[in-house]
């Protein structure tokens, strides 16, 4: 099978999920901006499984760089918040079936993605990484292919493993992969490096990180329904105008300690 028939299948469309909700969302051929203007609300998703950009803290509520990123922007464009949680593996389909406005949860944008959805941004960059607990034996990418890895279901460094024929295990988001490979059930792990690289930072995790020669910059993006360029120009404007007078940089120094334009 294809690498795109792949990404369609299992990150994409979700099983099928996002090609029903393409049948039940006509409202994606008119721009949905003044609905959401009228409605007074933009609906943003995320897993809330990716700290420090999404995660539930004590008080049960979804806090970190992506919701605040996606609130600020409602807010330049005159609107509240309400912030959706969902799985991974399933976002995309419950954007196509209008269950939200927009996904702000640090979704990479990918040639794949870009077939199927609209992305505003990038909002900031990150790459892929690959970490092992401190002192494994493993310290090459070339020895991933004789050793249990983890990643995140639907994520894009899942297809990659995948692509290289490794062994992997599927997990539902950061928290739970870190465990996993801290307790021994995976012997290393795929994913962005910002996220791990200020956990081990902060001394919550002792991990070393393998040099992975292949791995690009790539931008993270928020994902609307296509055929709204409106609401993508509205969006825009209100990222750009963030960037410009401080406070992107605020809020990036607030959750992830500097700037990752």
């Amino acid at each position: 099978m294809s690498k795109i028939g792949n990404i369609l299948r299992r990150t994409v469309l979700a099983g099928g999920v996002a090609a029903m909700g393409m049948a039940l969302a006509p409202a994606a051929f008119a721009d949905e901006l003044d609905a959401i203007k009228e409605r007074g609300v933009l609906k943003i998703a995320m897993s809330g499984q990716y700290p420090p950009f999404n995660f539930v803290n004590e008080k049960n509520e979804v806090v970190g760089f992506d919701p605040a990123i996606g609130t600020e922007i409602a807010k330049r464009m005159g609107l509240k918040t309400e912030i959706i949680t969902t799985a991974w593996d399933g976002i995309i389909g419950g954007l196509l079936a209008n269950k939200y406005d927009a996904v702000v949860g640090s979704m990479s944008i990918t040639e794949e993605r870009d077939k199927v959805i609209d992305f505003v941004g990038p909002y900031y960059t990150t790459k892929r990484a690959i970490f092992t607990k401190k002192g494994s034996p493993i310290t090459s990418v070339e020895q991933l292919k004789d050793v249990k890895v983890g990643v995140t279901l639907g994520e894009t460094h899942e297809q990659w493993a995948r692509d290289q024929g490794y062994d992997i295990n599927t997990y539902k988001g950061l928290p739970e992969l870190l465990l996993e490979l801290t307790n021994g059930r995976v012997d290393a792990i795929v994913n962005d490096s910002i996220p791990v690289m200020l956990a081990m930072k902060a001394g919550q995790y002792d991990l070393a990180v393998i040099d992975d020669p292949s791995a690009v910059p790539v931008g993270a993006g928020i994902a609307i329904r296509e055929g709204n360029p409106e609401l993508a120009a509205a969006m825009k404007a209100a990222l750009d105008s963030m960037m410009e007078d401080g406070t992107y940089l605020a809020i990036a120094n607030e959750w992830v300690g500097g700037d990752i334009r």
